[in-house]
């Protein structure tokens, strides 16, 4: 079993920036080939990928929204991955989650085996 904490959301204005971390308890991510990816929730719409880091921190991909300004990256030795938000829009308020499968790739499809409890981010226009 494993379990995904984020942290690191909050209230800030267009234009800030936010990291947002996932840490995962055990040394899961040092032992096992995890694909984490962040995805987000909004009122009234649907769930949304954001991006997606492979098991070793060598690939990655984006939701166009995310492309140029957030960036995913991982550090396996702590058992996190992060999410650095930069130039934040209003659109980007949402419920932030993490999610983790057992696989070698990338999955962009909320097909995932665990899931954090999310953290809030709400941008100020």
């Amino acid at each position: 079993q494993v379990q995904l904490a984020e942290s690191g959301g909050g209230l800030v204005q267009a234009g800030a920036s936010l990291r947002l971390s996932c840490t995962a308890s055990g040394r899961t991510f040092s032992n096992y080939a995890y694909a984490v990816g962040w995805f987000r929730l909004a009122p009234g719409k649907e769930r949304e990928f954001v991006a997606v880091i492979d098991w070793r921190g060598s690939a990655t991909f984006y939701a166009d929204s995310a492309k140029g300004r957030f960036t995913i990256s991982r550090d396996n030795a702590k058992n996190t991955v992060y999410l650095q938000m930069n130039n934040l829009k209003p659109e980007d308020t949402a419920v932030y989650y993490c999610a983790a499968k057992r696989t070698f790739g990338l999955v962009v499809t909320p097909d995932y085996d665990y899931w954090g409890q999310g953290t809030q981010v709400t941008v100020s226009s």
